[in-house]
């Protein structure tokens, strides 16, 4: 038996040196893939930017800084980072992140 899930794992399109903080809403790559593109007014020197990130994200869907986890693209624009909590309340903050830069847009 395989237990369940206990996170949500994102792709994250990140702009460093932005004038404000913000999760922008999904945009598609080059390659088709579909990510979330968000933004940090952090350089991306030691680690500042991811640490920034990974704060905002943790801020947006309401769970502490130590559930958020990048698991991949230290070194990218592109990141992977996993959230952990339980799945349908993470996929619904994503929803409702999602719909409100829609309505902005």
């Amino acid at each position: 038996m395989v237990a369940p899930a206990d996170d949500l794992r994102l792709d994250v399109r990140l702009t460093p040196r932005a004038s404000r903080d913000c999760l922008e809403g999904e945009t598609r790559l080059s390659d088709g893939r579909r990510v979330l593109s968000a933004r940090v007014r952090a350089i991306p020197e030691k680690g500042a930017a991811n640490e920034a990130i990974l704060a905002l994200i943790a801020e947006s869907f309401g769970v502490a800084r130590s559930r958020v986890t990048l698991i991949a693209g230290a070194n990218s624009r592109l990141k992977s980072v996993r959230i952990e909590g339980d799945p349908a309340t993470l996929a619904a903050t994503l929803c409702k992140i999602l719909s409100l830069n829609k309505e902005n847009a």
